[in-house]
């Protein structure tokens, strides 16, 4: 044996120094990877793809030095889409098959894009939408990303996102905390992101960022500035659409110019998608198809091919190549641990690494079959509004048979005249369906009684109920969907828990027969239902919340909480949990708290 001289601190730190040494010159080596993907934005909203009105001309030029995949689908609707993105897995497999109802819940047990890079030593962060989960422990900050900047739900201003908020000005979470800001929604998604650049820069880390606008998604609301020049315009569908859209080219383009005035747009991959069909790119015989049909929603090509671009000048992706295979949304991850040389979790992808069709001219690329779905229910029904897609083929819905060469707004089928072609993909439908529906059955419990979440806030977005809840805040303030229902939950640990249910989110303090904000019901008493818990209390005139103290077993449970009046009950569209409420904590800001508050760290100053 060799024996070192060398006294043992000493060693330590020259051990140390070598592992610094080393993760400097692999993050200087590694690249970098922005992931652009904005909301309801279809393949036809750009300039690069024909539309003759809009006007993006950063992203135009972005197209001309990337490369295009222009045979790319995603799910129909946004939540399924970025499950998939994050896992590289269906996401009838993953558990997001719907938008709301407790459905677009990531499993706790999925490994996200975040998981990766976090663990390869990536800084990574996501600024606007998430849309895996509100709650413990599906939150992005619970699923590999490290630094969060975001609004809650699948749109701003939906029930779970805080009160009120409207695209401007608005209150946003910021690593688990609440925070005001000021300006347009998309400018400040995109300038956060560019603050986590910098300092990640400045710290030698390799960087993910995830950039997610919620716009154009609706409700549309845009910079005048943006909005009025396409007003008036007949070739238009709505203003503030077309409107958003420029706005997101704009950021884009101070992006662009912000990574290389920072010496980075060489070696950072950027990538630029959209998460599902046009939303408000066509109205009536107004806007732009892309020569496809359907929009947002259909299992048609409208609904789900959408634009997808990739530039690596220092990996020497090609500009202005274009790639016709059929590539998907599942291939983004699997490609990714490729082109950066990620050390890659041990789990079964149903996607590809793409990265042979972006260096080659894949003549030996073998054709795949890849389906797409839009569920929308609260459990998966077998052929519903589903794809079956090869290079050549789309089978709709197990009946309708298109020929995409040839006809690609599928307007004639051609099942009847190739019965073969209609079977063999039949059958490639029912081995996915065989293999995906196989954990239909699974539910995600938002968990409590977890010190990394002290507070649960639930709503009725995630209602466990088999029609739409009351998903948006305009459906709350209309006191819609009044309805008897349940949210899955899992208590993590036995104890005494308090659980306050109000009719409206703490940020709006309003009582819960009050009517100020839109209708008022007549609620006379509260009965909370949870594990062997049923208890009833009168609601005193003018209360806010009524509060429960109860003891939970751990384990597997359903909160079915009741308001009740003379003439209806129903389940409270907001409910707050915490397994500490007599329990001081410190919070980020280092002030004590000496009990449970539901407001606290939730409020923040009224918009003027």
């Amino acid at each position: 044996m060799i024996r070192s001289h060398l006294p043992l601190k000493l060693l330590t730190a020259l051990a140390l120094f070598a592992n610094l040494l080393a993760y400097s010159q692999a993050a200087e080596s590694k690249p970098n990877v922005v992931i652009v993907i904005t909301d309801d934005q279809g393949y036809g909203d750009l300039g690069f793809t024909g539309n003759p009105a809009i006007k993006t001309p950063h992203l135009d030029r972005l197209r001309s030095q990337a490369t295009l995949l222009d045979n790319f689908h995603v799910d129909p609707t946004c939540a399924p889409t970025r499950s998939a993105l994050m896992t590289g897995r269906y996401s009838g497999r993953v558990g997001v098959w719907h938008t709301v109802q407790g459905r677009n819940m990531l499993r706790k047990r999925e490994v996200t894009l975040a998981d990766v890079f976090s663990e390869n030593g990536y800084a990574t962060g996501l600024f606007g939408k998430w849309h895996l989960g509100d709650v413990y422990p599906y939150r992005p900050e619970d699923r590999g990303f490290q630094h969060t900047v975001y609004h809650a739900a699948g749109g701003v201003s939906q029930a779970p996102d805080y009160w009120e908020n409207d695209y401007f000005d608005d209150t946003y979470i910021v690593n688990g905390e609440y925070k005001r800001f000021e300006g347009f929604c998309t400018d400040i998604w995109f300038d956060e992101g560019m603050k986590f650049i910098k300092e990640s820069k400045e710290a030698k880390a390799p960087f993910l960022a995830y950039i997610s606008t919620n716009a154009p998604h609706g409700p549309f609301y845009c910079p005048t500035e943006y909005s009025d020049p396409y007003e008036n315009d007949p070739r238009v569908s709505i203003p503030e659409f077309y409107g958003m859209v420029e706005n997101i080219d704009d950021n884009v383009g101070k992006l662009l110019e912000f990574l290389e005035a920072e010496g980075l747009a060489d070696n950072t991959i950027v990538i630029f998608m959209t998460d599902n069909g046009t939303g408000g790119g066509i109205k009536g015989n107004r806007g732009y198809d892309g020569g496809m049909r359907g929009k947002k929603g259909s299992q048609y090509e409208g609904g789900h091919r959408v634009p997808f671009l990739i530039r690596w000048p220092a990996g020497n992706i090609e500009a202005g190549e274009t790639v016709e295979e059929l590539t998907a949304h599942l291939d983004v991850l699997p490609t990714l641990i490729e082109l950066c040389d990620l050390r890659a979790p041990d789990i079964a992808f149903d996607g590809t690494s793409v990265k042979d069709l972006l260096y080659t001219d894949a003549q030996d690329w073998e054709d795949r079959t890849l389906i797409v779905e839009n569920q929308r229910v609260i459990d998966p029904i077998k052929w519903r509004n589903n794809a079956v897609m090869t290079n050549h083929w789309r089978l709709v819905d197990g009946k309708e048979l298109y020929d995409l060469r040839n006809d690609p707004k599928q307007a004639n089928d051609l099942a009847a005249q190739f019965p073969e072609v209609v079977t063999r993909l039949k059958s490639e439908y029912e081995a996915f369906w065989a293999d995906v529906s196989s954990e239909h059955d699974l539910t995600s419990y938002m968990a409590i009684g977890s010190d990394k979440s002290p507070i649960v806030a639930l709503s009725s977005h995630d209602w466990l109920y088999h029609e739409l809840p009351a998903w948006d805040q305009t459906h709350v303030i209309k006191g819609a969907v009044a309805v008897e229902t349940h949210w899955a939950i899992e208590v993590e640990r036995a104890g005494e828990y308090e659980i306050s249910l109000r009719r409206w989110p703490v940020e709006a303090d309003k009582g819960i027969n009050d009517g100020t904000y839109g209708k008022a019901f007549n609620y006379k008493q509260a009965r909370l239902r949870i594990g062997d818990t049923d208890t009833t209390k009168d609601i005193p005139n003018g209360a806010k919340e009524v509060t429960f103290k109860v003891y939970l077993e751990k384990g597997l449970t359903q909160l079915a909480p009741l308001f009740i009046g003379d003439d209806l009950q129903a389940t409270p569209y907001y409910a707050y949990i915490t397994h500490r409420p007599f329990e001081g904590w410190q919070t980020p800001e280092g002030m004590n708290v000496p009990r449970y508050d539901p407001s606290y760290g939730r409020r923040a100053p009224q918009k003027s």
